[in-house]
């Protein structure tokens, strides 16, 4: 899974969709009452949000396509072509963040290919590797950083509580669900801060080797600024 790098498959098909043949697809299938128009543009290619919109409106224009009374053709009919838009809107906006992710890739690229560790204990780590450099003549420079967290469980309190204590082996089990979920949320803001830094002029030479990540303030775990390691810690009001 990939997290803010998009698939090679993906931007291939982002970039060979045409804007202007997606717009008339879009208005034949209105007129069709038909998906026939849109095949053949490879917009199920172009990942999940693309996908969504898709059948949002594969799903519009079928509801369209069985109105039989007019006040209801008039409404299927604006939902399908609210859908269209949708869909349209959807793949210039792909097609912003592959043009996004082209330019950054000029002077950083994050690697965001982390696979899990066999045995994962409280003291959770991820490693994110990238490369930077000043200028797109420049060579390549290569690093890492280590972000290191203690995870400390908190108990749920939306949950009610369990009629029978769990066993030793229950209990192990969700200890390891928990530390797989974290371990995941950790990679994800690992990687989302890297690419701020980076995004806001960072030096990668000004990056730490590791980082001991800071949990939320109200009551422990991730928020969106424990993994951001260029920035002071933030004083509790």
């Amino acid at each position: 899974m990939t997290y803010i790098n998009l698939p090679s498959n993906q931007q291939a098909a982002i970039s060979d969709v045409d804007e202007t043949a997606l717009r008339t697809a879009v208005r034949k299938c209105l007129d069709e009452e038909r998906m026939g128009p849109i095949h053949g543009l490879g917009l199920s290619d172009c990942g999940p949000y693309v996908g969504t919109k898709l059948h949002a409106f594969q799903q519009a224009i079928a509801e369209y396509g069985k109105a039989k009374a007019h006040a209801k053709r008039e409404r299927t009919r604006q939902d399908a072509l609210h859908a269209g838009n949708d869909l349209i809107h959807a793949v210039q906006q792909m097609k912003g963040r592959l043009e996004t992710e082209h330019k950054e890739g000029e002077l950083f690229f994050i690697d965001d290919q982390i696979r899990p560790p066999f045995h994962l204990s409280k003291r959770l780590s991820v490693q994110v590797s990238f490369r930077w450099r000043a200028s797109p003549s420049s060579d390549w420079k290569h690093g890492h950083l280590t972000f290191v967290y203690e995870f400390s469980p908190q108990p749920s309190y939306t949950l009610p509580m369990p009629k029978r204590k769990p066993s030793a082996a229950e209990a192990a089990r969700d200890l390891e669900d928990s530390l797989n979920r974290e371990w995941e949320r950790l990679k994800a803001q690992a990687l989302f801060s890297m690419r701020e830094f980076f995004r806001d002029g960072g030096d990668g030479d000004a990056v730490p080797e590791v980082f001991a990540v800071r949990p939320s303030a109200y009551g422990g775990g991730l928020n969106n600024f424990s993994c951001n390691f260029w920035q002071p810690e933030r004083p509790v009001p």
